[in-house]
């Protein structure tokens, strides 16, 4: 059977339910942050050119101020 490839945002999902610290909890978060600003700047990149250090600096405050709540929330 051919291994399927699913893009950011697809695919089969699993809830599970963890308890972590605090600690591991915030960390797991700024993980997670990381990957979809990676993502999104990865995107940007294919369909618009290179994305410059500054604009990444930025494009990471931006997305810093948008998720500074308890939750960030990204559209599929």
């Amino acid at each position: 059977m051919p291994e399927t490839s699913y893009s950011f945002g697809e695919g089969l999902l699993t809830r599970v339910s963890l308890s972590l610290s605090e600690e591991t909890a915030a960390e797991v978060e700024r993980e997670r942050r990381g990957r979809i600003l990676d993502e999104y700047l990865a995107d940007y990149a294919r369909r618009n050119g290179p994305v410059s250090a500054e604009e990444q600096q930025r494009a990471g405050q931006l997305f810093d101020e948008v998720c500074s709540g308890e939750e960030c929330r990204v559209a599929d």
